[in-house]
């Protein structure tokens, strides 16, 4: 099983960047993180981050031929992204959107996701844990999905 995570924009920031909001957590130590909890249940973890909306496009496309499932953390994407919606919904990968913070606290412009609605989950405001979860619930969710076959 091979699963791919998202970065997207500002998030190569992450620990400098607004640490009121994001924490003070490196996107390598999430990263890092990730890779220990896949190897502890046997699956591998490609990571990526970028601030290109076509970057993200591609590799949600690449992944089509090799990954199992997705984790996304869209950044400001979350809210008008229609290319990387479109593009989750192409690939009929099973999907997690994940966020750092809570956006539902924050600004009304946040509150708005079109990348929720192709995805089987979200998960939001736990901080460098928001992924941990993710990844959790999208593994459950792909184990059932295969159980039930």
């Amino acid at each position: 099983m091979k699963i791919l995570v998202i970065h997207g924009p500002n998030l190569n920031l992450l620990g400098e960047r607004e640490p009121e909001v994001y924490g003070r957590t490196s996107l390598a130590d999430i990263d890092k993180r990730l890779a220990g909890l896949a190897e502890e249940r046997g699956i591998e973890i490609q990571t990526m981050q970028s601030n290109s909306e076509g970057a993200i496009v591609d590799a949600i496309h690449e992944a089509r031929t090799w990954a199992g499932g997705l984790i996304l953390n869209p950044g400001a994407y979350t809210h008008y992204s229609l290319a990387i919606r479109d593009a989750l919904r192409a690939v009929r990968l099973p999907a997690v959107e994940v966020h750092l913070s809570n956006v539902f606290a924050r600004e009304e412009f946040r509150h708005r996701s079109v990348i929720a609605p192709v995805c089987i989950g979200s998960v939001c405001g736990f901080g460098r844990q928001s992924y941990e979860l993710a990844l959790n619930g999208l593994l459950e969710y792909i184990h059932s999905r295969t159980e039930a076959r």
